[in-house]
């Protein structure tokens, strides 16, 4: 049986940066250093109005060949997580196919999940390569979150920001993914969430838990999110830890969503984890949504904190709700670009 390994990763951000700073010049009345405090988040990168996700993911994943010379014509299945599709219909993932210009005897899906879907997306990567159908998936989140916020929302246009990351999952003959557990309360659903642009009528769309603050077509209730993080993730990490047949004191990394730092630093207290084992990188990036993991990951190996053999955590969790855990034991030498433990 061959077993899935994170590859190299390459991260896409679009050219337009938003800094607090321009917001404060833009909405003098905003109290900037307040909620950079709460947010932990000092700019964002905006994607310009005709630059959609799939823009975002072509870069990504051309970075990707480029950067790490991977051949196209190795990719048996392209997976896409988004919640910024072009077009209701057809799969973005088609399209990224051609655009590409990836093999046409690949599959390609498109996952509509947020800020879990990194992780969902390695566990759909894991079972393709374990179960034979596939050695090589290409793993895409891709996100214009932007495009749902109104300028003058204060509340969201602080926080969100436009990326895309590419990782490449490969088949290994160890395991360094495992663990997997997964969580759904679709009874949080009404406290992130856009209820236009789908096929369910305005007059009978679901509606927002508290008042709409904002003219976004996004909302987002922040203390019912914090409040259901620190209440649920605490259980996924046990689960995890027991699942993966692992001791907590084992894991030299606990990588979270990368959500605000009011609401890590919420979750750190919950799980008792020291700072160093619990890193927020969100000031230069903002909450990328399904692409805070494999961004975080990306600084990490950058910066040569996570090196062959680093044992870590990656937990999603938010919208939906929706929350996901793995453990992750590094098997890629970024700074030699090269497999430490040889693929399968």
């Amino acid at each position: 049986m061959k077993y899935a390994a994170i590859g190299p990763i390459a991260v896409h951000f679009p050219q337009r940066v938003e800094t607090n700073e321009m917001l404060g010049a833009e909405f003098p009345n905003w109290p900037i250093e307040a909620i950079e405090s709460k947010t932990g988040i000092r700019q964002r990168y905006i994607a310009e109005r005709d630059e959609c996700a799939s823009d975002l993911a072509c870069h990504a994943a051309e970075r990707l060949f480029r950067d790490y010379g991977v051949e196209r014509s190795s990719i048996d299945f392209l997976l896409l997580c988004t919640q910024t599709p072009d077009y209701p219909l057809p799969t973005t993932a088609c399209l990224l196919q051609d655009r590409l210009g990836l093999p046409t005897q690949i599959g390609a899906l498109d996952f509509n999940l947020g800020c879990s879907g990194f992780v969902y997306g390695l566990s759909l990567a894991d079972g393709l390569i374990r179960g034979g159908s596939v050695r090589r998936v290409l793993l895409i989140t891709a996100e214009t979150y932007s495009k749902y916020i109104a300028a003058e929302d204060r509340s969201l246009r602080t926080i969100f920001s436009d990326a895309a990351a590419a990782t490449l999952v490969d088949a290994a003959d160890q395991p360094s993914l495992a663990g997997f557990i997964f969580g759904t309360d679709g009874a949080g659903a009404d406290t992130l969430m856009v209820n236009r642009g789908g096929a369910r009528p305005p007059e009978h769309a679901l509606q927002p838990r508290n008042r709409w603050r904002w003219p976004s077509q996004l909302y987002m209730d922040g203390p019912s999110l914090v409040s259901y993080t620190v209440e649920a993730i605490p259980k996924l990490v046990d689960d995890v830890l027991r699942a993966g047949q692992a001791r907590r004191e084992e894991i030299d990394y606990f990588l979270m969503h990368q959500a605000t730092r009011k609401m890590l630093d919420h979750l750190r207290e919950a799980l008792d984890v020291e700072e160093r084992r619990f890193p927020i990188r969100l000031e230069e990036v903002g909450n990328t949504v399904s692409g805070t993991l494999p961004i975080l990951m990306q600084q990490m190996r950058e910066s040569r904190e996570v090196l062959p053999g680093i044992h870590s955590m990656l937990v999603g969790f938010g919208v939906g709700y929706s929350s996901a855990g793995c453990l992750w034991r590094e098997t890629w030498d970024e700074q030699h670009r090269q497999w430490a433990t040889p693929a399968g």
